[in-house]
């Protein structure tokens, strides 16, 4: 019986190895039409994407004013609490949304058209300085010259169509998200907020069904840490970009500097990736306003600039996201490089929550073979006379 179990056993593994070897062979044969299927698989399903991202997103928001609905002595608005904090986020949503079309954007959209439209002229402005500094500068080495040259051959003027840059953006945007899509996903991000007990409950018992009870609690375990870990830094890198891009264009408006909010949209909206997203966004800024408020002012935006970081990162960033993800700064340096390496501008966003989630399974699996190796020779000593 032991012999025909392990043929089974097998055959079994041969006939699932040419299955899977066959699988490939046809997909490297017809590799066109896999990707075109899978194209339009994901062209199908991405509202739903879209809408548990959206979900996900106002989760928190929206659990919060459910616990402050429920606490209100109103046996409807208690009853309805769910609904009510639901209604709540999507409307706090919509006007903040409203704000930014309406207020923000257009403002920095000026400042961006009139720096696009004044390139020329800060280009000569440079080369005046350039052509000021003594012969003997190791910048009139012959390999910048042959640099500058170059960039002096290029027609910038056809690439400052402001307009048409943005036409295509926006043409972009409707290609990949139409209005069907948009709405279907935030009817999604709805249903999932409003029975979302329900369909947690559904996949808890699910995983409880398909893995046994250990797995089962490793994998609840490690899915209520992950999505904390991801949930946190998330909505609170987004909250804190928002409070620092604000801050900073104030702060940039009352010193004179010119394209204020552009900066201070650029350096919130870096301030998003960790460490060297404030670096980047603090050098370039530093550069514009070199160019168009010369070196007094740039030195003064860097102090102001610099202040209003140090406040972010020890005073304001702390408070927003609660608690440390307990990573080293040389641990998010090298998940950045290597996100926007491979990932570019979003894999250097979740870089750090990935590689936070990847600590957390690494000190569990040390914990575990140092427990096997602690146990084992537990066992060793007490087999001894």
């Amino acid at each position: 019986m032991n012999e025909i179990k392990h043929n089974w056993k097998k055959w079994l593994y041969w006939f699932a190895l040419g299955l899977a070897l066959i699988c490939i062979y046809k997909i490297l044969d017809n590799y066109e039409n896999v990707m075109a299927g899978v194209h339009t698989f994901f062209g199908v399903i991405s509202p739903f994407l879209i809408g548990i991202f959206i979900a996900y997103l106002l989760y928190m928001p929206s659990r919060k004013f459910e616990e402050w609905y429920r606490k209100i002595k109103i046996k409807f608005i208690a009853k309805k609490a769910r609904l009510l904090s639901v209604i709540t986020v999507y409307s706090i949503m919509i006007i903040a949304i409203a704000i930014l079309f309406s207020v923000i954007l257009p403002i920095v959209f000026e400042s961006i058209v009139d720096f696009f439209s004044h390139i020329p002229n800060y280009f000569e402005q440079i080369m005046d300085a350039y052509n000021g500094l003594p012969q003997d500068s190791i910048l009139k080495s012959q390999i910048v010259q042959d640099e500058i040259h170059n960039l002096q051959n290029i027609d910038i003027k056809q690439y400052l169509n402001v307009g048409e840059i943005f036409g295509y953006i926006i043409n972009a945007i409707g290609a990949i998200f139409s209005v069907v899509d948009v709405f279907i996903a935030i009817i999604v991000s709805i249903y999932i907020l409003v029975d979302r007990r329900k369909i947690l409950t559904f996949f808890k018992k699910l995983a409880g069904a398909v893995f046994k009870e250990r797995t089962y609690k490793n994998l609840d375990r490690y899915f209520n840490n992950s999505n904390e870990i991801f949930f946190k830094f998330v909505a609170s890198q987004f909250l804190d970009a928002i409070v620092v891009g604000i801050l900073v264009s104030i702060a940039l408006t009352i010193m004179g500097v010119k394209y204020a909010p552009l900066l201070g949209f650029f350096i919130g909206l870096f301030n998003m990736i960790p460490y060297v997203g404030a670096i980047i966004a603090t050098v370039i800024s530093a550069i514009i306003t070199l160019i168009t408020g010369g070196l007094s002012q740039t030195i003064w935006m860097l102090i102001v600039v610099i202040i209003l970081q140090q406040i972010d990162a020890n005073i304001i960033n702390p408070r927003i996201v609660g608690k440390s993800l307990k990573i080293s700064p040389l641990l998010v340096l090298f998940a950045v490089t290597f996100g926007g390496a491979y990932f570019g501008i979003l894999g250097m966003f979740l870089a750090v929550p990935v590689i936070a989630v990847i600590k957390i399974l690494l000190d569990d699996f040390i914990k575990y073979k140092e427990n096997k190796k602690k146990n084992g020779n537990l066992e060793i000593d007490s087999n001894l006379p």
